[in-house]
């Protein structure tokens, strides 16, 4: 409606303006020197119009009533210029006003209600071209936050969305705009209509559905919003199980080997989440060891390497897939010297998994680690991290009494964790001085731990 308001001011000022000059024009001057004027401001009026295109030797609409002909460059009488052609009465009432003895009013009066009619066809008719001018088209974008749905920005191609009128009535056809397109995001597709949401809880056929696409898509999006479906639908028992049985496994897993570090992740979160079920892990312990590796050398504290060692710690909560991880030990010590405070927090419950089973003891105490290992026994870090390193202390101290390790000492080189813990008794001292730690817990539980050596 704003449209239409403002057509219909325009349209009224032009007529009020019109009738007035008129008037003006046949009182004061002759009728030779009336249609010059008048035939300029003609030119200046259609240069006015709103959403005008022209083409030479060609019939243009101004707005949506009149019937202008434009014929090259030749001047038109002001009797056709201004849409007589299309009110055959207008020049009858006119002339007739003139010969009844109405003279110049009567010409003015019969002119001012042709352009008032002329007016209102053009606000019912014209006024709203200019709003749907122009293409919506959307352009390549990222996905959005939190959703990843695919939502695009639309951006709009050609004319503006309220046209503007080239103000040419003697110009060529308008080419096409040879602009540069707008600098767009060129890592994924734009326009994605995935059918559930990321959050959806889905039944069986609809979990299907999800897998077949993610098997038969390269799309990296289209993977990213699939994984991130069935990791959530994985979160549920009764799910974990249909996407097993449905064969999902093996669709998600092959996607650990793409270079995409945003699509591993996210394998690895759904896998994680699979990874709950016992006979889930019977399909996972397939590609443990590659998940351990790809750990292992992908960009340490990143997202992907978190992803990789919440999987391998939930995998090594049970005995039975362990001796699948035994050559990474070495790895696993290293990485918890370099990593940030969540890298050695996570991967210190990984290695506690080890340290709960007895059968692990000989190779995890014989493989070598960092001096500065012993520096994690320190005041200075949190509880958490000072309550892992005691507990991973405590259950090696208890397994080398258990299996009957203290006495084979001399098959531990210097290097060994063996020889850190146990022999070097440095380690020790440090956690004798943490029993003067503010924190109540960490207080305990090095209390419980002097009590056991």
């Amino acid at each position: 409606m704003g449209r239409t308001r403002e057509a219909g001011c325009v349209a009224a000022g032009v007529v009020i303006g019109a009738g007035a000059c008129y008037c003006v024009y046949k009182l004061t001057w002759g009728r030779d020197e009336n249609e010059k004027i008048l035939d300029e401001d003609e030119e200046s009026t259609d240069t006015s119009e709103t959403g005008v295109e022209t083409v030479k030797g060609a019939k243009a609409n101004v707005g949506a009533g009149s019937g202008v002909k434009l014929h090259g460059d030749s001047k038109v009488k002001p009797e056709v210029s201004l849409g007589l052609e299309n009110c055959p009465g207008v020049k009858e009432k006119v002339h007739s006003g003139s010969h009844n003895g109405g003279g110049l009013e009567a010409k003015a009066k019969a002119l001012f209600n042709m352009l008032k009619e002329q007016a209102s066809a053009k606000a019912g008719k014209g006024v709203r071209v200019g709003i749907i001018s122009g293409n919506r088209t959307l352009a390549p974008s990222l996905p959005c936050p939190g959703g990843r749905g695919g939502g695009c920005h639309p951006t709009r191609s050609g004319s503006r969305a309220g046209g503007r009128a080239s103000g040419k009535s003697k110009g060529k056809a308008r080419s096409k705009s040879t602009r540069a397109p707008a600098t767009t995001w060129p890592v994924r597709r734009g326009k994605f209509n995935f059918p559930y949401k990321i959050d959806d809880i889905l039944s069986a056929p609809d979990l299907q559905k999800v897998l077949n696409i993610l098997e038969r898509t390269n799309d990296p999006f289209i993977q990213e919003v699939a994984l991130v479906t069935l990791g959530n639908n994985a979160a549920y028992s009764f799910n974990q199980n249909a996407i097993r049985e449905l064969g999902g496994v093996p669709i998600i897993a092959k996607l650990i080997k793409t270079k995409d570090p945003i699509i591993r992740e996210k394998t690895y979160n759904a896998l994680n989440n699979l990874s709950v079920n016992a006979e889930n892990q019977g399909k996972i312990k397939t590609y443990i060891s590659q998940v351990c590796d790809d750990t292992m050398v992908c960009r340490l504290d990143s997202a992907v390497q978190m992803a990789g060692l919440r999987l391998l710690t939930n995998m090594t909560v049970t005995n039975h897939y362990q001796h699948l991880l035994s050559y990474s030990f070495p790895d696993f010590f290293a990485l918890l010297f370099l990593g940030n405070h969540f890298t050695k927090i996570q991967i210190m419950k990984l290695i506690i998994n080890f340290t709960e089973n007895p059968a692990m003891t000989r190779e995890l105490v014989s493989c070598k680690v960092p001096s500065e290992l012993i520096s994690l026994f320190n005041k200075e870090w949190d509880r958490e991290i000072l309550l892992n390193i005691l507990t991973l202390f405590e259950n090696i101290n208890d397994n080398i009494k258990s299996e009957g390790l203290a006495s084979s000492r001399k098959e531990f080189s210097r290097s060994s964790l063996f020889f850190l813990f146990k022999e070097s008794g440095v380690c020790v001292k440090k956690i004798k001085a943490l029993a003067n730690h503010n924190d109540l817990v960490v207080k305990v539980k090095v209390l419980k731990v002097l009590t056991k050596l």
